[in-house]
């Protein structure tokens, strides 16, 4: 089995990030998630089976999160 490595950056209300940073580590498939300085506010990292599973998490997951404002995602290439 392969796993996928993907990187979810979300810009949130500030004053919500301990929260969504929380809620976002409760969801399958997350390894890693740090609320960080700059243009975003929390950085998560997922290892899932698929490329559609990293959609999932950050569609399905991640942006239904009351607070979060956008998401970008990224797949690693290697």
């Amino acid at each position: 089995m392969s796993v996928v490595t993907g990187y979810i950056l979300v810009k949130a209300n500030t004053s919500e990030a301990d929260r969504l940073n929380s809620a976002i580590a409760e969801l399958d498939g997350v390894v890693q998630t740090n609320i960080v300085a700059g243009d975003v506010d929390v950085i998560t990292k997922i290892n899932v089976e698929t490329p559609s599973a990293v959609k999932d998490i950050a569609a399905s997951g991640i942006q239904t999160i009351d607070g979060v404002e956008t998401t970008q995602t990224y797949i690693a290439m290697e």
